[in-house]
C-alpha cells in the first residue's frame, strides 16, 4: 500500500536548537500511529510542519506518494489533513454549530449545518446538541465539538495532540472506539501522548523521537511501557519512592464552608467546600475541568478574596482575606494551571521570572533588585528539574510547555513552602519528567509541607496522594483514603454518577440519565 502520509528527512532549526534532524516517518491509511518523547524532542514542531502552520528547512513530504507543499492550515484541509489541539479554540458566547462554522472552508447554512453536525455527532458516538452555548457545555462535550468539527472535512488524516487529558476514564474508552471507527474507515490517525498505557491499548505503531531525531520504532502492543519510555529518554524510567504518610494533627491549610460565585459568567459556584491538609501528607482534587478547580484555586491563592476570613486558614490563623503576596508570607506557594498566563511573564527572561515568586529568598535589598542572587536562583531550578534551555537569560516564551511547566513547578517546590498548592503539577510532562516532578511532591510532603494537588490524571493522583477528593459542579466529595477507593469509583464520581452519602454529590450510580450524558461518561462502553 501508499502510504498516506510520508515524511522523508525532515529537518528544522531554531537559533541554538534543533527542533527536528532528519525526521522521516509513515503512516499507512486506516492506521493509528503515535508520535513518542520528552517534553523538546520536537513532536509539536513536527506537527506544525505537516499541519502547515511553520515551514521546514529541509526534507520532503509526500501525500498519497506524490510530493506536496504545505505552505499553511488551509492547504492542509484541503489537502485532507484535521488537527485537533490539546487546548480548545472555542467560542463559549455562541452555539456549538457557530463555532463549527468557523472552521468550515465552504458556504454554508447555519440550519443545514446544524443537520449535518447532529448526524455525524451521532453516527460517530459524540451527542451533540448544535443549538447549545459552548459555555453551558462540560469539557469532555467541548473536545466532542473539536473533534466533530474536524471529522466534518471528511479528513484522511487527524493529529489528535493529548486529547485524553481532561476525561474521565470512562470517557477515555468512548473516546478510543469513535478513533477505531474513524480509522476504520480509512482515515489514518497521528497520536500524541504520554500516556504510554493508552498508547499501547490504541495504537498500531509508533514512532519515537529523542533530541529532534527518531531514537526507534516500535510496536506498542508488543512493546511494554517500560521499553517505550527508555526510547523515549535512552535509560530506563525512574521508580516513584513513597514512604508511609505521617501527617501532623493540626492542619495547616484548612477551608470551611466556602460559598462563593464565580465572576465568570461561565464559571462554577463553590458550594459549602470544606476540607483539609495537614503537614506530611498529599491531598488530591479530581475532577473534569469546569467544575471549579480554577474558582477553587483563585481562592486558596489568594487572588481572589473573600470577606469571611474564616473560610480559609493557614497554620490556624484566618486567611481568606489576605491577597496572594500576604499568603506568601505565610509560607504558601503556589503553581497555576494556566503556565503562560499565570505562572510567568512570557516575555521575561528566567531570571526575571524567579523574582516574580521568590524575591523574599534574598534578591531584593533595600527596594533593589540582586540580580546575581536571581540569577543563581534561576540555574539553581533549570539543574535540580533539568529544565532544558539556553540558561537564565532565556525567555519563558521560548521553552517548550513540557520545560516551562518543570521550570515552574521547580522555583515553586525550591522555595520550601509550608503550604504548596498545584494545579496540574504533569500536564503536557513527558513520562520521565513527570515521575521527577512527582517524585519532588512526595519528597516535599514528607518534610512536613501540606501539599494540595488539583488534577486531572487519575493515575497520578493515586501514584502520589495520601487522600483523595472529587470535585463536581463546584461541591466536593468526602475524602477517601487512596487504599480504600479505586480509579473506577472516583471516575464515576467525577462524571456526577456515583453516590457519595458524606455530601450528597453526585447521583447513585444506576439513577437514569439521558442519552448525552451516559455517552459523555462512557456508559456502555468496553
Amino acid at each position: 500500500m501508499t502510504p498516506r502520509l510520508e515524511l522523508r528527512g525532515i529537518s528544522k532549526t531554531f537559533p541554538g536548537v534543533v527542533a527536528n534532524d532528519d525526521v522521516s516517518l509513515r503512516v499507512m491509511p486506516g492506521e493509528i500511529h503515535a508520535v513518542l518523547g520528552e517534553n523538546g524532542a520536537g513532536k509539536s514542531t513536527l506537527m506544525k510542519i505537516i499541519y502547515g502552520a511553520m515551514a521546514a528547512d529541509r526534507g520532503e513530504i509526500f501525500w498519497d506518494g506524490e510530493p506536496v507543499r504545505i505552505p499553511n492550515p488551509a492547504a492542509a484541509r484541503q489537502l485532507g489533513v484535521g488537527m485537533v489541539y490539546q487546548h480548545f479554540s472555542l467560542f463559549e458566547s455562541v452555539s456549538v454549530a457557530e463555532n463549527i462554522a468557523v472552521a468550515v472552508d465552504e458556504p454554508f447554512d447555519l440550519p443545514a449545518l446544524s443537520a449535518r453536525v447532529r448526524e455525524l455527532s451521532q453516527r460517530y458516538g459524540l451527542p451533540l446538541d448544535p443549538g447549545r452555548l459552548l459555555g453551558h457545555l462540560s469539557v469532555g462535550e467541548r473536545q466532542r465539538v473539536e473533534i466533530v468539527r474536524c471529522l466534518l472535512q471528511h479528513p484522511r488524516l487527524l493529529i489528535l495532540d493529548e486529547p485524553t487529558s481532561v476525561l474521565t476514564p470512562q470517557a477515555v474508552k468512548r473516546l478510543f472506539e469513535t478513533l477505531r471507527v474513524v480509522a476504520a474507515e480509512g482515515c489514518s490517525l497521528l497520536y500524541i501522548s504520554h500516556k504510554l498505557e493508552e498508547i499501547r491499548a490504541l495504537c498500531d505503531n509508533a514512532t519515537v523521537l529523542r533530541r529532534g531525531a527518531v531514537a526507534g520504532t516500535a510496536d506498542p502492543k508488543v512493546a511494554s511501557s517500560a521499553e517505550l519510555a527508555a526510547l523515549m529518554t535512552g535509560a530506563a524510567l525512574p521508580e516513584t519512592r513513597r514512604e508511609p504518610a505521617r501527617p501532623e494533627p493540626a492542619p495547616r491549610l484548612e477551608v470551611r464552608s466556602l460559598n462563593v460565585t464565580s465572576e465568570d459568567p461561565f464559571g462554577v459556584p463553590l458550594r459549602d467546600v470544606s476540607f483539609a491538609v495537614h503537614p506530611g501528607e498529599i491531598v488530591g482534587i479530581a475532577g473534569v475541568s469546569g467544575n471549579g478547580q480554577t474558582e477553587l484555586a483563585a481562592l486558596l491563592s489568594g487572588e481572589r478574596t473573600v470577606p469571611d476570613k474564616d473560610a480559609i486558614r493557614l497554620d490556624g490563623e484566618p486567611a481568606a482575606h489576605l491577597d496572594a503576596g500576604a499568603r506568601r508570607d505565610r509560607g504558601l506557594a503556589f503553581v497555576p494551571e494556566d503556565r503562560l498566563g499565570r505562572g510567568v511573564v512570557p516575555l521575561m527572561s528566567l531570571r526575571e521570572n524567579a523574582i516574580l515568586t521568590a524575591h523574599r529568598r534574598g534578591m531584593v535589598r533595600r527596594g533593589m533588585l540582586r540580580r546575581l542572587e536571581a540569577d543563581a536562583y534561576a540555574r539553581e531550578v533549570i539543574e535540580r528539574f533539568n529544565v532544558r534551555c539556553t540558561g537564565a537569560a532565556a525567555t519563558a516564551r521560548s521553552l517548550s510547555g513540557g520545560n516551562l511547566q518543570k521550570y515552574i513547578v521547580g522555583r515553586e517546590i525550591a522555595l520550601s513552602p509550608r503550604v504548596l498548592v498545584v494545579s496540574q503539577p504533569t500536564w503536557g510532562l513527558d513520562v520521565a519528567a513527570a515521575a521527577a516532578i512527582r517524585q519532588a511532591l512526595i519528597d516535599l510532603s514528607r518534610r512536613s509541607a501540606a501539599v494540595l494537588v488539583i488534577s486531572e490524571e487519575l493515575d497520578e493522583l493515586f501514584e502520589i496522594c495520601d487522600r483523595i477528593l472529587v470535585i463536581y459542579e463546584g461541591r466536593l466529595s468526602a475524602s477517601r483514603e487512596r487504599g480504600d477507593t479505586s480509579v473506577e469509583e472516583i471516575g464515576l464520581l467525577m462524571a456526577g454518577m456515583g453516590a457519595d452519602p458524606g455530601t450528597g454529590m453526585g447521583r447513585v450510580a444506576g439513577q437514569a440519565m439521558n442519552a448525552d450524558e451516559a455517552a459523555s461518561a462512557g456508559v456502555g462502553s468496553t
